[in-house]
């Protein structure tokens, strides 16, 4: 059947207490739950990754989504050190122009964040950056390795929901199509918030059917966040 990968609602990111949705990101969530019943998406397993804004994305998709079977969660499924990893890049790059957007959690400067965002991760992809904890390969280990699980899932004939993060979500799917570690950070970026991307296992395949998807917010472009 199908893996159907979403990321999370928007984060409070402009708060310190990031792990959480915003009132925006709620909304984002109870709009993919109530496409998902319109076009009558059922689901066999419902798992997320453990954090408290996939919990919450969850929750409130799932009270637009009755007849969901209950959610486990897979802790392999969980972001990476968000704080860590772009806290090293501040302290290793204090002079990048998205450096003082980033410590002042700026969502006008978009532009400027996302390229700390990207140079960091490029940084800490490529070993040049020591941030303390999980390691790029690690992180990404455990990724790829939750995501076979869960495509075989899938292959059994399983309609499998995953609620997760954005590099989360880029890892599965890069390890799936077979996309080098550098372009896998595109992936990372480029995905919106409460988007989904759903893979299809066939064969000794996976193919991917849609990405980056917002149906639910077609007609309010408001809504469309990536932080």
């Amino acid at each position: 059947m199908s893996l159907l990968l979403v990321r999370h609602g928007q984060a409070a990111f402009a708060s310190e207490d990031y792990d959480s949705l915003s009132d925006l990101g709620h909304e984002q969530a109870r709009r993919l739950g109530q496409w998902l019943a319109r076009h009558r998406r059922g689901f066999d397993v419902v798992i997320h990754g453990g954090m408290r804004r996939h919990r919450a994305t969850l929750d409130a998709l799932l009270g637009e989504l009755p007849g969901s079977p209950p959610a486990r969660v897979d802790p392999r499924l969980a972001e990476f050190d968000h704080g860590a990893v772009f806290g090293a890049y501040l302290a290793a790059a204090p002079d990048h122009p998205g450096a003082a957007a980033m410590r002042e959690r700026r969502l006008d400067a978009g532009l400027a964040i996302m390229d700390f965002l990207r140079a960091a991760l490029r940084a800490w992809q490529s070993g040049g950056l020591d941030c303390g904890g999980e390691s790029w390969s690690a992180f990404s280990t455990r990724c790829r390795a939750a995501g076979r699980d869960l495509a075989a899932l899938a292959a059994d004939g399983a309609e499998v929901l995953v609620i997760s993060s954005a590099g989360t979500i880029a890892q599965i799917t890069a390890d799936a199509l077979d996309v080098p570690d550098a372009r896998s950070v595109e992936l990372n970026l480029t995905l919106r918030n409460s988007a989904f991307c759903e893979l299809q296992p066939t064969g000794d395949t996976v193919l991917l059917t849609a990405w980056n998807h917002l149906p639910h917010l077609a007609d309010a472009r408001e809504l469309w966040t990536y932080l």
